[in-house]
């Protein structure tokens, strides 16, 4: 039996490679001849970084930046064991990991160390930098990023403007003279799970500013700072980024990288190339993949929904076992050849954080026991 394993991280519980170490650990007691290939996922949010330097046998080193609220952070910096090549993570530059949930504002949140991680990576040479997108506490539309890079934001008396999302209601001129050249000289890929645009009802601000701490009118005002920001930006480079898909990615983080040529693409395709996903889904017998919590939003751009349409395409049977499953309309079996959760007796919320290795470990063991039974039974 040939088993392909490719899950997203367990968000708060289990990285994307923990949680494929487990799922092979089950595998292999229902069946010690399995053959397996692990392929530890992730589409840009927390975890890129870890399943990019396993992908290509690299490396990471550890930085000193400002973090989202400004104080100075240790973060990690990727490095491909295969080609010059740098990975950054939003989530964890700037990411809602960093900031606890009484403090969570996207006011008095900055992207201001993601362009000092930027800087980092070309200092030390790297010329092409992957940027995972997912997972961020901001709402600056890279504001900050922007000036750590050199980019000068002004208020209507001349003075410069903070860094911060609140700065974003001051700024009425820029100067991008001083943006970092070495910038033109770069392939920068920005890897996300979002295709939303940086404005509007379906923008950064009125669909991810909530779950980052804004209250409607701070959301609504969020929005038209954005809005008037991204215009005097565009009106500088004359060229329109705001509407670009995935422009509103980590609080509009995916606008100020296209501002400086950066390409958007989908978080969980690029893994899943650079792992070569699809060669290992279509010699397999079977597919696992699973993640945190899966609803409707696993149809677009997350790594289960990425693996099942693969498998798909070959006909090979693609399980999912995930944290929690909220899906009333049972969408996801029409995706999944089957769909099941970790949980399997009441508990809470903590419990179920707490326990995730043993229950993500349970759950596949009944996954393969069942799936060779039937096996079994087809021979017999």
């Amino acid at each position: 039996m040939n088993i392909t394993i490719a899950p997203d991280s367990f968000k708060g519980s289990l990285t994307a490679n923990q949680a494929s170490d487990l799922m092979e650990q089950a595998c292999l007691e229902v069946n010690p001849s399995a053959i397996i290939r692990k392929i530890p996922m992730a589409d840009g949010g927390e975890g890129t970084i870890d399943s990019l330097i396993y992908s290509t046998n690299g490396k990471r080193s550890y930085v000193q930046v400002s973090g989202p609220l400004g104080d100075t952070i240790e973060v990690p910096l990727g490095e491909s064991g295969i080609k010059p090549e740098a990975y950054i993570e939003v989530a964890s530059v700037c990411g809602l990991v960093q900031v606890p949930k009484e403090k969570r504002d996207p006011l008095k949140t900055s992207s201001y160390g993601l362009g000092e991680l930027i800087k980092i990576a070309l200092d030390k040479g790297y010329r092409r930098l992957m940027i995972g997108l997912g997972g961020s506490a901001t709402n600056d539309g890279g504001l900050g990023m922007l000036q750590a890079l050199g980019a000068k934001f002004m208020n209507r008396d001349g003075t410069e403007v903070g860094r911060f999302g609140e700065d974003l209601f001051e700024v009425a001129s820029i100067d991008f003279t001083n943006l970092d050249k070495r910038l033109n000289e770069c392939e920068v890929v920005a890897a996300t799970d979002v295709n939303n645009p940086l404005c509007g009802e379906n923008g950064a601000s009125f669909v991810f500013g909530p779950q980052k701490g804004a209250g409607p009118e701070v959301v609504n005002k969020l929005d038209h700072a954005l809005n008037h920001y991204s215009d005097l930006v565009e009106d500088e480079l004359n060229q329109s980024f705001k509407w670009v898909e995935g422009s509103g990615a980590a609080g509009g983080i995916g606008f100020s990288l296209l501002v400086v040529g950066a390409t958007i693409s989908s978080g969980a395709e690029i893994m899943g190339d650079l792992a070569k996903l699809e060669q290992s889904i279509k010699t397999s017998d079977l597919v696992l993949t699973g993640e945190g919590k899966s609803d409707v939003q696993t149809f677009f751009g997350k790594v289960p929904g990425f693996t099942a349409k693969l498998a798909n395409k070959y006909g090979i049977p693609c399980v999912l076992i995930s944290g929690a499953i909220d899906d009333q309309e049972r969408k996801l079996h029409q995706l999944f050849t089957g769909v099941f959760s970790i949980v399997n007796e009441p508990m809470s919320f903590e419990e179920c954080m707490t326990k995730a290795d043993e229950l993500l470990y349970f759950q596949t063991v009944n996954v393969i026991h069942f799936y060779q039974n039937l096996l079994e039974e087809k021979e017999s």
